[in-house]
């Protein structure tokens, strides 16, 4: 362990270990005690500051300061990571509106914000519904499901394929690529992944262009005005960011939910006896155990004091949303999933002007696939008792087998 000595106090750089996915939250029980930001070095060799706290996360998401412009965001990677291990996606992939600042960021966030309303997500259930009917029908008549693989994982990239217009297909290869992408795994050639993804979006594109249908791609490509339409590079980096963060967060969130509710059998048979408190317990799951275990990074435009320690300007920042949603000041208690009386204080879809576009999709495809599993396989259990998840190797915090048996 290293130490980084300021005019007010000694930070020490805390150095992540592989063990750190099984269970996070060992570490930041054990960081809390020194305060809400450190140093890092994560297991990819990446170094940065870690927030923690959840008023000084939720302050700092807001943070005009905390800037996430692409070109000067990885220049400062390549600065700290020569052999770009920390850069996960290609910066052509990443030139998408979360790694922007005003006023990019709300000309493009314009763009697409008009699909994702309150009106437009609500008018969604029905298919929404249908899908996930239609997945549980292939699981009747099973012993063991892996409901990973047989609905937390195709219910949310059939909606997001149909929303965007992107050939359901082609599904196999987005997903391996995304989860490359996220995970950044330093042993994997994330360069030549992010090319087969660059040319996929392109050509999906080009496509949209020649023949426009009825969907959000189409619509970025050949509507708006001159000076406000995306060019190519925008729209692959934009489709990118929409068919990913469209699929994996609501993937995580509805395995994790279901994983929550298998290991508590009492509150697995309330909410199947009570419905109506499910939307509720969503958002438990969404704070107890959400998707996104690290908001995506930032740099400081100039120094940055939070507490007694100052973040130097040019410095990344990571702010971890599955540590403040646990922060005990906020919640010294959790409530099991079917004593949560109101909706809980929690950062799972973030805050400020780069708050998750797709929350509200997210939360009724949980709600929906939580509806329905429960009133048609209320029985069903863990296929091992003792099963214990393999993590994700990035800030997704979600995993990607879910044994079950449905009688």
């Amino acid at each position: 362990m290293r130490t980084i000595t300021q005019a007010t106090r000694v930070v020490k750089e805390e150095v992540i270990g592989s063990d750190f996915f099984d269970d996070p939250h060992k570490y930041y029980r054990r960081w809390r005690k020194n305060g809400p930001v450190f140093r890092v070095v994560r297991p990819n060799g990446l170094p940065h500051w870690m927030v923690i706290g959840y008023d000084e996360a939720r302050n700092l998401l807001a943070d005009p300061r905390m800037r996430k412009d692409v070109t000067e965001l990885y220049e400062i990677l390549r600065s700290v990571s020569p052999d770009g291990k920390g850069a996960g996606a290609s910066e052509d992939l990443s030139s998408h509106m979360l790694n922007s600042d005003p006023p990019e960021h709300t000309r493009l966030r314009k763009l697409v914000s008009r699909e994702f309303t309150g009106r437009r997500i609500a008018a969604l259930r029905p298919r929404i519904e249908e899908i996930t009917k239609n997945l549980l029908d292939e699981m009747e008549g099973k012993d063991e499901v892996d409901v990973i693989e047989d609905l937390a994982g195709p219910l949310p990239v059939m909606v997001i394929c149909e929303l965007l217009g992107v050939p359901y297909e082609d599904r196999d290869d987005f997903q391996k690529w995304s989860k490359i992408l996220l995970d950044a795994d330093p042993n994997v050639d994330t360069a030549a992944i992010s090319q087969k993804m660059s040319d996929f979006l392109e050509g999906l594109m080009v496509a949209k262009r020649a023949e426009p249908g009825d969907d959000l791609l189409s619509s970025l490509c050949v509507n708006g005005e001159e000076a406000d339409r995306l060019n190519t590079k925008e729209l692959v980096a934009m489709a990118f960011l929409l068919l990913v963060a469209g699929h994996e967060t609501a993937l995580h969130l509805i395995g994790n939910g279901i994983y929550m509710m298998l290991k508590d059998r009492d509150a697995l048979e309330s909410l199947r006896a009570n419905p109506d408190r499910i939307p509720a317990a969503t958002e438990e799951v969404l704070r107890q155990f959400g998707p996104v275990g690290w908001a995506t990074m930032r740099f400081t435009d100039e120094d940055v004091k939070i507490g007694a320690v100052t973040i130097p300007a040019g410095q990344l920042v990571a702010i971890s949303l599955d540590a403040a949603n646990h922060d005990p000041k906020i919640t010294p208690e959790a409530p099991r999933l079917h004593q949560v009386d109101e909706n809980p204080k929690h950062l799972a879809f973030g805050h400020g002007m780069h708050f998750c576009l797709g929350a509200p999709l997210g939360r009724l495809e949980a709600n929906v696939a939580f509806t329905q599993l429960l009133q048609r396989f209320g029985g069903m259990r863990l296929a091992d008792p003792e099963f214990f998840p393999e993590w994700r190797l990035g800030f997704m915090r979600g995993f990607t087998s879910l044994p079950v048996r449905l009688k």
